[in-house]
């Protein structure tokens, strides 16, 4: 089976997050069952989802890991021209689909290797490791690295598929999801002074999570090497209010930070509950039973540092050719393998342009170039 049939196979799985993958690990334990890789489940705690572990080649130490998450982002509400879970080529290069790019494509080129990477004899191990859950939060990967990192011979490298042109990324920043939630004191809203608007309240807390970004442009808590070049912080949704007449009981809002490597999450949320807690104590001034609540909404996801990469790095030229290495602003597990000391870069095939989009697609010469990658590490990892 070609990578492009792997492709179809595999964007015929509706993995949209919300959604189980059970399919999509059933169909994949069949290939490696069917060439005798042995491989292991380490499920969500509903049983809904799971991880899967495979080792193509001998139990020793010092393999490689290759990772792909198999969940994808839904296709609500986006104009789509054809199936989002069906591969359709259009005769223009590119292969569309939902994860085609992000990151079905990086696992197809691996799955499609496995059979030639059995007949290979290998001296050291290519590890499988497919997660669920990466899309809202990398939430699966940590039990699964938990697993390999319990029950197996230390691999001494990994690499995941994130779609980066098949160009080494040694850096990405880290990321957390928030909510915050304000309460206040309703009142007819011609009587302003018997209330607290929890919506006005909110909304000095969102200019100030704001200017956090300026404050740290200013300290010089900056990063030439990613396009966003400092730490930022966004609030992507915000609800509150009854009725235009009443002033605001509760407002609620969500919000996200992703730190730069050199920087600390808990240092910049610091910050805004720093803000947060004088703003509750004007409030209670007037409402006692005021409040500022925010909560994680996941574990932060650690930023991936450049650091500790030189072997991995070195691996990835010798298969690729000399190309520069970079740094991107999306968070992904590879902060997460970092963590417990393995060695991790990024790269995968695809544009990182076309994730997340109606009519998502990989070029067909990229699919090309992560099959020719797959190639080139069972050659690289094969007995002399």
């Amino acid at each position: 089976m070609t990578a492009a049939e792997m492709l179809e196979r595999l964007v015929g799985f509706p993995t949209v997050s919300r959604d189980s993958n059970l399919d999509l690990i059933a169909f994949v334990e069949g290939l490696l069952d069917e060439h005798g890789v042995p491989h292991w489940r380490v499920e969500s705690d509903d049983g809904r989802k799971a991880n899967l572990l495979a080792r193509i080649g001998p139990d020793l130490a010092g393999g490689v890991v290759l990772s792909g998450h198999t969940d994808v982002v839904p296709v609500d509400g986006q104009p789509w021209s054809s199936d989002p879970f069906t591969l359709v080529d259009k005769g223009d290069g590119r292969l569309y689909g939902r994860g085609t790019c992000d990151m079905k494509g990086f696992i197809a080129c691996a799955l499609a290797e496995v059979p030639r990477w059995v007949a290979l004899d290998l001296e050291k191990p290519i590890w499988l490791a497919l997660s669920y859950d990466e899309e809202v939060g990398c939430i699966g990967a940590p039990r699964m690295i938990e697993r390999l990192m319990a029950d197996h011979p230390l691999p001494a490298a990994v690499i995941v598929g994130e779609p980066t042109l098949m160009h080494p990324v040694v850096a990405h920043k880290g990321a957390t999801n928030l909510r915050t939630t304000v309460t206040g004191r309703a009142s007819h809203s011609s009587q302003v002074n018997q209330g607290v608007s929890a919506i006005h309240v909110a909304a000095k807390l969102v200019t100030y999570i704001e200017e956090v970004m300026a404050e740290l442009r200013a300290e010089g808590r900056v990063d030439e090497a990613f396009n966003v070049v400092h730490s930022s912080l966004h609030v992507g949704k915000i609800q509150g209010g009854t009725a235009i007449n009443i002033m605001a009981r509760e407002c609620t809002f969500e919000w996200e930070i992703r730190h730069l490597p050199s920087d600390r999450f808990e240092e910049l949320v610091g910050r805004v509950n720093a803000r947060a807690a004088e703003l509750e104590a004007e409030m209670r001034d007037r409402a006692p039973e005021a409040s500022i609540v925010t909560e994680a909404l996941n574990e932060t996801v650690p930023a991936l540092a450049d650091d500790n990469n030189a072997e991995v790095l070195a691996l990835c030229h010798a298969l690729l050719g000399e190309r520069p290495a970079g740094a991107v602003a999306y968070a992904t597990e590879a902060g997460q393998f970092q963590r417990r000391g393995l060695p991790t870069v990024i790269c995968g095939p695809g544009s990182i342009a076309q994730a997340h989009q109606p009519d998502e697609y990989i070029d067909i010469e990229q699919l090309e170039a992560g099959a020719r990658f797959m190639v080139a590490l069972g050659e690289r990892l094969r007995r002399a």
